[in-house]
This record gives C-alpha cells, sequence and structure tokens, in this order.
C-alpha cells in the first residue's frame, strides 16, 4: 500500500512562524523556569535509571548481563514496532491483543506511556524544525537528546495538549497504561531484584534502559545532525548506517521523514531494519494487515537527483 510524503504532508500540516518566533530560542531547561510535577517525575526517573547504570559495575555477573540484552531488546522493538510504527504512524494493523503487548512492553523501556510518547512523535512530524518541534536540533543538540523531556511547560506552549492522540484516548487500556505507568515499573523492579537482586536491576533497568534510552534520543538530535540525504524532505533529517542495528532500523530517519508512515525504513536492502523484518514476519504468518510502504512512483518523485 502507498504512504504519503513528508513534503506533500508538511504543506498542509506546519503553520508559519512570524520572524520574530523563529528568533525564539529556548536556553535554559533546570533554571529560570517553574517546574510542574511532571517534570519531576521525569527527571527523577532518568536519575534513578542513569544512577543504576553506573552501579552495574559493582554488580556484575554474566546472567545479568544477558537481562541487559533482554531488557534492551524487548523494550526497544516494544518502542520501535509499536509506540513508533504502530501507533505513532499506523503503518500496520494487528489484532488489539498482539497490539496491547506490543505496547505494553514498550512501556516497559522507561520512555513513557503511550498516549505521551506517540503524542510528542505527531507533532514533531507535524512541526518539524519549526519553532513548534518538541525536540528540534536547532535549539541545540542536547535539547534536543534529552533535555526537552524536563520542561512539560515548554512542550504544551509550543505543541497544544495532546489533542492529536484521540484515537489513543478513546481506548480504555491506554488511558489505564497512562495513569498507573510508574505502578508497571516499580513492578518489574520487584520481579528483577527477586529474581536477581541488585545485579538484575542495574543491568536490566540500569543499563539496558539507559542505552535504550539514549539510542532513542540519538534518532531525535543525532540524526538530525549527521548522516546522508537520499530524500528531498523539508527537514534536517539524514539517515545514519552505523546506528541502524542499535536503533533496530530507526535511524534510517531521512527515509522515515520521507515516507512517515511506511512500516519499512531501511527501504535498501542492505539497510538494517530489525523491525521491519518483525512487521514482515508478522504479515507472512497473518497477524500484521494493511502494512504501508512506499510505492515506485512515491520514491522517483522524492528522490534526490545526484
Amino acid at each position: 500500500m502507498s504512504v504519503t510524503s513528508t513534503v506533500e504532508e508538511n504543506h498542509r500540516k506546519n503553520p508559519s512562524s512570524s520572524p520574530v518566533e523563529e528568533k525564539k530560542k529556548r536556553r535554559w531547561v533546570f533554571w529560570d523556569r517553574r517546574w510542574r510535577r511532571l517534570d519531576y517525575v521525569k527527571f527523577s526517573a532518568s536519575f534513578i535509571v542513569h544512577s543504576l547504570a553506573l552501579l552495574a559495575p559493582f554488580y556484575f555477573t554474566w546472567s545479568a548481563l544477558w537481562v541487559t540484552f533482554l531488557f534492551y531488546t524487548i523494550g526497544g522493538l516494544g518502542i520501535t514496532v509499536s509506540y513508533h510504527r504502530n501507533l505513532a504512524h499506523r503503518s500496520f494493523k494487528v489484532p488489539k491483543w498482539l497490539e496491547y503487548l506490543l505496547a505494553y512492553c514498550a512501556l516497559l523501556a522507561i520512555q513513557g506511556d503511550p498516549i505521551d510518547w506517540v503524542s510528542t512523535h505527531r507533532y514533531h512530524h507535524q512541526f518539524t524544525d519549526s519553532e513548534r518541534d518538541p525536540h528540534s536540533p536547532k535549539e541545540g543538540f542536547w535539547f534536543s537528546h534529552l533535555l526537552w523531556i524536563y520542561d512539560s511547560a515548554y512542550l504544551v506552549s509550543k505543541c497544544g495538549k495532546r489533542a492529536n492522540v484521540e484515537d489513543l484516548k478513546r481506548q480504555w487500556f491506554y488511558r489505564f497504561l497512562q495513569k498507573t505507568v510508574m505502578f508497571h515499573i516499580l513492578g518489574l523492579g520487584c520481579i528483577l531484584f527477586y529474581l536477581g537482586g541488585m545485579s538484575f536491576v542495574t543491568w536490566g533497568m540500569g543499563v539496558g534502559a539507559a542505552l535504550e534510552v539514549h539510542v532513542t534520543c540519538l534518532i531525535n538530535s543525532l540524526c538530525h545532525i549527521w548522516g546522508t540525504r537520499t530524500w528531498k524532505t523539508n527537514d534536517t533529517s539524514r539517515n545514519v548506517w552505523w546506528l541502524s542495528v542499535f536503533s533496530f532500523g530507526e535511524s534510517w530517519h531521512n527515509n522515515h521523514h520521507a515516507f512517515e508512515s511506511s512500516a519499512r525504513q531501511g527501504l535498501e536492502w542492505w539497510q538494517i531494519d530489525i523491525s521491519w523484518y518483525i512487521v514482515r514476519f508478522l504479515e507472512i504468518i497473518g497477524l500484521a494487515t494493511d502494512v504501508k510502504v512506499p510505492t515506485e512512483a512515491q520514491r522517483r518523485r522524492m528522490a534526490i537527483v545526484r
């Protein structure tokens, strides 16, 4: 099935900013502003995850290393397959039981609930590289990488409230996860501690979660600053080949912004896209339907002539 290119969508969705608005830049994240309770919660969660990662070398075991691998893989694929391609872009459809299972795996990556994550990402595509982009690299590498997360009021002032995820808000499961996200994370921590003590906790919820968070954040920051461009998009998106394995295919970011509704982001045979391999497998066995990929005509129209 065909997809709509980002260039075509941007003309419809992106309001132009005034010259005064274009000069405004957010410089201070930690001071000179009022912190909301949500900001404290997000910063505390991030602080705990990174603190656990720093403690991990003191609790090393080989079994804990496997926990890191499992945590990173399950949570990471949950983010890429569920939050990103399934929920944010509706690149494919799966039965509700599988949709909810994949979303729950993503929740355990400690990157927020589906409503919050998907809303921010949809706003990113709607306002890419403009003043209203939630995490524009124009406001600095570290802002686009991580610091934007801790200023919810700034996000609301730029994008408005979560009015772009009514499809998720209508479903009881996503409303439930939004209200109870911390209990699920704490429950996971208790299970890991019961199974392997601080070793499993530090290497799973510390190293595993921290690595996955920063790989996700590199898509927002690095993939809009450094890399190659194959497609004519009205933004700074880049393809970063060496990040593709670690991001499960998300770093083919110029590909993604050119064909944002595509379930496949590694568009060439040599472009590793593990998330796509999973979607394709689900399609083969009949669990994934309405799988969207760009047509040859769309690819010719969007290609940069060398």
